[in-house]
Protein backbone atom coordinates (compact mmCIF):
# COMPACT_ATOMS: atom_id res chain seq x y z
CA UNK A 1 0.00 0.00 0.00
CA UNK A 2 2.64 2.28 0.61
CA UNK A 3 4.59 1.63 -2.32
CA UNK A 4 1.48 2.62 -4.49
CA UNK A 5 1.11 5.86 -2.42
CA UNK A 6 4.44 6.84 -3.31
CA UNK A 7 4.07 5.85 -6.69
CA UNK A 8 1.14 8.15 -7.07
CA UNK A 9 3.45 10.60 -5.36
CA UNK A 10 6.06 10.47 -7.54
CA UNK A 11 3.78 10.67 -10.58
CA UNK A 12 2.09 13.96 -9.35
CA UNK A 13 5.38 15.67 -8.50
CA UNK A 14 6.59 14.59 -12.00
CA UNK A 15 3.55 15.63 -13.20
CA UNK A 16 4.33 19.42 -11.52
CA UNK A 17 7.47 19.54 -13.28
CA UNK A 18 6.39 18.50 -16.56
CA UNK A 19 3.52 21.20 -16.27
CA UNK A 20 6.38 23.59 -15.09
CA UNK A 21 8.36 22.65 -18.13
CA UNK A 22 5.77 23.47 -20.44
CA UNK A 23 4.83 26.75 -18.49
CA UNK A 24 8.32 27.53 -19.17
CA UNK A 25 8.08 26.71 -23.21
CA UNK A 26 4.94 28.49 -23.42
CA UNK A 27 6.52 32.33 -21.65
CA UNK A 28 9.42 31.46 -24.38
CA UNK A 29 6.77 31.41 -27.20
CA UNK A 30 5.00 34.61 -25.88
CA UNK A 31 8.28 36.48 -25.86
CA UNK A 32 7.79 40.36 -26.56
CA UNK A 33 9.72 40.69 -29.95
CA UNK A 34 11.20 44.40 -30.74
CA UNK A 35 10.84 44.95 -33.97
CA UNK A 36 12.08 47.64 -36.33
CA UNK A 37 10.69 48.59 -40.20
CA UNK A 38 11.46 51.31 -42.74
CA UNK A 39 8.19 53.75 -43.39
CA UNK A 40 7.12 52.03 -47.15
CA UNK A 41 6.69 48.67 -48.10
CA UNK A 42 8.01 46.92 -45.70
CA UNK A 43 6.09 48.02 -42.49
CA UNK A 44 3.02 47.94 -44.86
CA UNK A 45 3.58 44.13 -44.98
CA UNK A 46 3.55 43.69 -41.23
CA UNK A 47 0.77 46.41 -40.75
CA UNK A 48 -1.71 43.73 -39.66
CA UNK A 49 1.05 43.04 -36.70
CA UNK A 50 1.54 46.81 -36.07
CA UNK A 51 -2.67 47.80 -35.45
CA UNK A 52 -2.81 44.81 -33.06
CA UNK A 53 0.53 45.07 -30.77
CA UNK A 54 -1.66 46.20 -27.82
CA UNK A 55 -1.81 42.54 -27.61
CA UNK A 56 1.80 42.65 -26.11
CA UNK A 57 2.87 39.82 -28.56
CA UNK A 58 5.53 42.58 -30.11
CA UNK A 59 6.00 46.41 -30.12
CA UNK A 60 7.38 48.35 -33.29
CA UNK A 61 9.38 51.21 -34.42
CA UNK A 62 9.15 52.65 -37.86
CA UNK A 63 11.73 54.65 -39.28
CA UNK A 64 12.93 56.66 -42.07
CA UNK A 65 16.31 55.58 -42.41
CA UNK A 66 18.14 52.32 -42.49
CA UNK A 67 20.90 53.47 -39.94
CA UNK A 68 19.00 53.52 -37.88
CA UNK A 69 17.94 50.31 -37.49
CA UNK A 70 21.05 49.22 -38.04
CA UNK A 71 22.69 50.56 -35.03
CA UNK A 72 19.50 49.38 -32.90
CA UNK A 73 19.66 45.95 -33.76
CA UNK A 74 23.89 46.32 -33.48
CA UNK A 75 23.04 47.45 -29.75
CA UNK A 76 20.82 44.93 -28.98
CA UNK A 77 17.60 47.58 -28.70
CA UNK A 78 15.75 45.59 -31.26
CA UNK A 79 15.47 41.94 -31.98
CA UNK A 80 14.05 41.63 -35.20
CA UNK A 81 14.43 44.41 -38.64
CA UNK A 82 13.37 44.72 -41.77
CA UNK A 83 15.63 46.45 -43.89
CA UNK A 84 17.38 46.24 -47.32
CA UNK A 85 18.01 43.18 -48.78
CA UNK A 86 22.06 44.02 -49.68
CA UNK A 87 22.34 46.49 -46.17
CA UNK A 88 21.71 42.85 -44.20
CA UNK A 89 24.28 41.48 -45.84
CA UNK A 90 26.59 43.90 -44.78
CA UNK A 91 25.20 43.97 -41.78
CA UNK A 92 25.75 40.10 -41.43
CA UNK A 93 29.60 40.95 -42.67
CA UNK A 94 30.13 43.58 -40.29
CA UNK A 95 29.12 41.68 -37.23
CA UNK A 96 30.94 38.76 -37.97
CA UNK A 97 27.67 36.63 -38.56
CA UNK A 98 25.45 38.52 -35.87
CA UNK A 99 22.29 38.22 -38.37
CA UNK A 100 20.68 35.95 -40.41
CA UNK A 101 17.42 36.38 -42.74
CA UNK A 102 14.17 34.85 -42.23
CA UNK A 103 12.13 35.95 -44.79
CA UNK A 104 12.12 38.09 -47.99
CA UNK A 105 9.41 40.81 -47.49
CA UNK A 106 9.58 43.01 -50.57
CA UNK A 107 10.38 42.29 -53.94
CA UNK A 108 10.99 45.46 -56.73
CA UNK A 109 9.37 48.61 -55.97
CA UNK A 110 11.36 51.41 -57.57
CA UNK A 111 10.23 53.26 -60.89
CA UNK A 112 11.41 56.21 -62.58
CA UNK A 113 9.08 59.08 -62.52
CA UNK A 114 9.19 62.35 -64.75
CA UNK A 115 6.53 64.56 -66.60
CA UNK A 116 9.15 64.44 -69.20
CA UNK A 117 7.72 62.25 -72.35
CA UNK A 118 10.84 61.47 -73.77
CA UNK A 119 11.89 59.14 -71.68
CA UNK A 120 10.92 55.98 -72.93
CA UNK A 121 13.72 53.71 -71.98
CA UNK A 122 17.13 53.81 -70.28
CA UNK A 123 19.29 55.10 -72.80
CA UNK A 124 17.18 58.67 -72.49
CA UNK A 125 17.94 58.75 -69.14
CA UNK A 126 21.61 60.25 -70.32
CA UNK A 127 22.31 63.98 -68.98
CA UNK A 128 19.69 64.17 -67.31
CA UNK A 129 20.12 63.94 -63.32
CA UNK A 130 18.20 61.32 -61.65
CA UNK A 131 16.98 62.29 -57.84
CA UNK A 132 16.43 58.93 -55.42
CA UNK A 133 16.56 58.01 -52.01
CA UNK A 134 19.15 55.37 -50.10
CA UNK A 135 22.69 56.20 -50.68
CA UNK A 136 24.38 52.89 -49.57
CA UNK A 137 21.22 50.62 -49.90
CA UNK A 138 19.18 48.76 -52.43
CA UNK A 139 17.94 51.71 -54.35
CA UNK A 140 21.72 52.94 -55.46
CA UNK A 141 23.33 49.52 -56.45
CA UNK A 142 20.32 49.21 -58.49
CA UNK A 143 20.47 52.07 -60.05
CA UNK A 144 24.18 52.32 -60.86
CA UNK A 145 24.47 48.49 -61.48
CA UNK A 146 21.82 49.12 -64.43
CA UNK A 147 23.12 52.12 -65.77
CA UNK A 148 26.28 50.68 -66.14
CA UNK A 149 24.73 47.84 -67.78
CA UNK A 150 23.26 50.04 -70.40
CA UNK A 151 26.34 52.06 -70.81
CA UNK A 152 25.29 55.21 -68.64
CA UNK A 153 27.66 54.85 -65.84
CA UNK A 154 29.15 58.29 -66.59
CA UNK A 155 26.58 60.02 -68.38
CA UNK A 156 23.72 60.28 -66.17
CA UNK A 157 23.99 62.37 -62.79
CA UNK A 158 22.70 61.09 -59.36
CA UNK A 159 21.50 63.33 -56.29
CA UNK A 160 20.58 61.65 -53.41
CA UNK A 161 18.18 62.92 -51.09
CA UNK A 162 17.44 61.88 -47.67
CA UNK A 163 13.50 60.96 -47.78
CA UNK A 164 11.85 59.52 -50.60
CA UNK A 165 9.20 62.29 -49.64
CA UNK A 166 11.88 64.92 -50.86
CA UNK A 167 12.19 63.72 -54.27
CA UNK A 168 8.43 63.69 -54.19
CA UNK A 169 8.61 67.32 -53.63
CA UNK A 170 11.35 68.21 -55.86
CA UNK A 171 9.70 66.67 -58.67
CA UNK A 172 6.35 68.31 -57.68
CA UNK A 173 8.43 71.94 -58.15
CA UNK A 174 9.40 70.64 -61.37
CA UNK A 175 7.35 68.29 -63.49
CA UNK A 176 10.53 67.65 -65.88
CA UNK A 177 12.64 66.81 -63.42
CA UNK A 178 13.63 62.81 -63.19
CA UNK A 179 13.38 60.98 -59.91
CA UNK A 180 13.74 57.44 -58.57
CA UNK A 181 10.82 55.83 -55.81
CA UNK A 182 9.58 53.41 -54.10
CA UNK A 183 5.72 52.52 -53.60
CA UNK A 184 3.86 54.06 -52.41
CA UNK A 185 5.47 57.47 -52.62
CA UNK A 186 5.06 56.70 -56.18
CA UNK A 187 1.65 56.33 -56.30
CA UNK A 188 1.36 59.77 -53.95
CA UNK A 189 3.57 61.62 -56.19
CA UNK A 190 1.35 60.72 -59.03
CA UNK A 191 -2.01 61.94 -57.06
CA UNK A 192 -0.57 64.92 -56.37
CA UNK A 193 1.06 66.15 -59.84
CA UNK A 194 -1.17 64.68 -62.97
CA UNK A 195 2.05 66.14 -65.07
CA UNK A 196 4.08 63.05 -63.68
CA UNK A 197 4.20 59.42 -64.72
CA UNK A 198 5.64 56.14 -64.60
CA UNK A 199 8.22 56.40 -67.36
CA UNK A 200 10.84 53.13 -66.34
CA UNK A 201 9.62 50.40 -63.94
CA UNK A 202 13.05 49.36 -62.18
CA UNK A 203 12.22 45.79 -61.88
CA UNK A 204 11.16 44.82 -65.57
CA UNK A 205 14.22 46.61 -66.27
CA UNK A 206 16.36 44.24 -63.85
CA UNK A 207 14.76 41.29 -65.48
CA UNK A 208 15.26 42.14 -68.68
CA UNK A 209 19.06 41.66 -67.73
CA UNK A 210 18.78 38.93 -65.49
CA UNK A 211 17.36 35.35 -66.05
CA UNK A 212 18.67 34.12 -62.88
CA UNK A 213 17.81 36.27 -60.15
CA UNK A 214 15.24 38.89 -59.39
CA UNK A 215 14.96 41.99 -57.80
CA UNK A 216 14.86 42.46 -54.12
CA UNK A 217 13.71 45.56 -52.28
CA UNK A 218 13.79 44.40 -48.44
CA UNK A 219 14.10 41.43 -46.28
CA UNK A 220 13.58 40.48 -42.41
CA UNK A 221 16.89 40.01 -40.12
CA UNK A 222 17.12 38.41 -36.85
CA UNK A 223 19.95 39.09 -34.26
CA UNK A 224 21.26 35.13 -34.04
CA UNK A 225 21.24 35.14 -30.12
CA UNK A 226 18.04 36.38 -29.95
CA UNK A 227 16.86 33.40 -32.69
CA UNK A 228 19.22 31.41 -30.52
CA UNK A 229 17.42 32.01 -27.00
CA UNK A 230 13.90 32.12 -28.31
CA UNK A 231 13.22 29.96 -31.55
CA UNK A 232 9.85 29.57 -31.31
CA UNK A 233 8.94 33.29 -30.56
CA UNK A 234 10.87 33.97 -34.09
CA UNK A 235 8.80 31.17 -35.74
CA UNK A 236 5.58 32.70 -34.24
CA UNK A 237 6.97 36.20 -36.20
CA UNK A 238 7.88 34.40 -38.99
CA UNK A 239 4.09 32.81 -39.28
CA UNK A 240 1.91 36.18 -38.45
CA UNK A 241 4.36 37.85 -40.46
CA UNK A 242 2.70 35.44 -43.38
CA UNK A 243 -0.48 35.58 -41.98
CA UNK A 244 -0.24 39.67 -42.23
CA UNK A 245 0.93 39.87 -45.88
CA UNK A 246 -2.07 37.75 -46.63
CA UNK A 247 -4.45 40.15 -44.90
CA UNK A 248 -3.27 43.08 -46.53
CA UNK A 249 -3.41 41.42 -49.78
CA UNK A 250 -7.24 40.13 -49.01
CA UNK A 251 -8.27 43.27 -47.55
CA UNK A 252 -6.85 46.09 -49.03
CA UNK A 253 -8.99 48.75 -48.05
CA UNK A 254 -9.60 47.58 -43.99
CA UNK A 255 -5.09 47.27 -44.31
CA UNK A 256 -5.06 50.96 -45.91
CA UNK A 257 -6.99 52.16 -43.55
CA UNK A 258 -4.10 50.49 -40.66
CA UNK A 259 -1.40 52.38 -42.55
CA UNK A 260 -2.75 55.83 -42.43
CA UNK A 261 -3.46 55.13 -39.27
CA UNK A 262 0.23 54.30 -38.72
CA UNK A 263 1.23 57.09 -40.33
CA UNK A 264 3.22 55.25 -43.42
CA UNK A 265 0.57 57.29 -45.76
CA UNK A 266 -1.40 60.45 -45.08
CA UNK A 267 -4.30 59.30 -47.31
CA UNK A 268 -6.35 55.74 -47.60
CA UNK A 269 -7.30 56.53 -50.99
CA UNK A 270 -3.50 56.77 -51.59
CA UNK A 271 -3.09 53.70 -49.86
CA UNK A 272 -5.71 51.70 -51.78
CA UNK A 273 -4.21 52.55 -55.33
CA UNK A 274 -0.25 52.12 -54.06
CA UNK A 275 -0.79 48.49 -52.01
CA UNK A 276 -1.40 46.51 -54.72
CA UNK A 277 1.61 47.60 -56.21
CA UNK A 278 4.19 47.01 -53.31
CA UNK A 279 5.30 43.77 -54.47
CA UNK A 280 4.69 42.74 -51.01
CA UNK A 281 5.62 39.14 -50.02
CA UNK A 282 6.82 36.77 -47.32
CA UNK A 283 9.42 34.20 -48.95
CA UNK A 284 11.16 32.05 -46.44
CA UNK A 285 13.31 29.03 -46.59
CA UNK A 286 14.90 27.28 -49.95
CA UNK A 287 13.24 29.52 -52.29
CA UNK A 288 14.17 32.99 -49.54
CA UNK A 289 18.14 31.44 -50.16
CA UNK A 290 17.78 31.15 -54.23
CA UNK A 291 16.10 34.25 -54.89
CA UNK A 292 18.49 36.46 -52.89
CA UNK A 293 21.37 34.38 -52.82
CA UNK A 294 21.13 35.57 -56.68
CA UNK A 295 20.44 38.94 -56.26
CA UNK A 296 23.41 39.40 -53.91
CA UNK A 297 25.45 37.92 -56.33
CA UNK A 298 24.90 40.31 -59.34
CA UNK A 299 25.67 43.20 -57.03
CA UNK A 300 29.17 41.28 -55.39
CA UNK A 301 30.01 40.65 -59.29
CA UNK A 302 29.19 45.06 -59.50
CA UNK A 303 30.93 46.20 -56.46
CA UNK A 304 31.62 44.42 -53.43
CA UNK A 305 31.00 46.87 -51.05
CA UNK A 306 27.25 46.52 -51.67
CA UNK A 307 27.12 43.73 -49.90
CA UNK A 308 29.63 44.45 -47.38
CA UNK A 309 33.08 42.90 -49.12
CA UNK A 310 31.63 39.24 -49.47
CA UNK A 311 29.04 37.27 -49.95
CA UNK A 312 27.40 35.51 -46.94
CA UNK A 313 27.79 32.11 -45.95
CA UNK A 314 24.94 29.84 -45.80
CA UNK A 315 24.38 30.31 -42.52
CA UNK A 316 23.09 33.88 -43.37
CA UNK A 317 19.65 31.85 -44.41
CA UNK A 318 17.99 30.94 -41.78
CA UNK A 319 15.48 27.91 -41.96
CA UNK A 320 13.28 28.72 -39.71
CA UNK A 321 11.04 25.80 -38.52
Amino acid sequence: MKKIVYGIIVMILASVVLAGCGKKTEVEDDTRIRVGSLKGPTSIGIIKMIHEQDQGDYSFTIETQADVLLSSIVAGDLDIALIPANVASVLYNKTSGGISVIDINTMGVLYMVSGDKGITDMADLEGHTVYTTGAGSTPEYVLRYLLNEYGLGDKVNIEFKSEATEVAALLSQDPEAVGMLPQPFVTAALKQNEALSVVLDMTKEWDDLNNDSSLITGVTVVRNDFLKQHPAAVSRFLEDHSDSVSFVHSDTKTAAGYVVEAGIIEKEPVAVSAIPNCNIVCISDSEMKSLLSGYLKVLYDQDPASVGGDLPSDDFYADIK
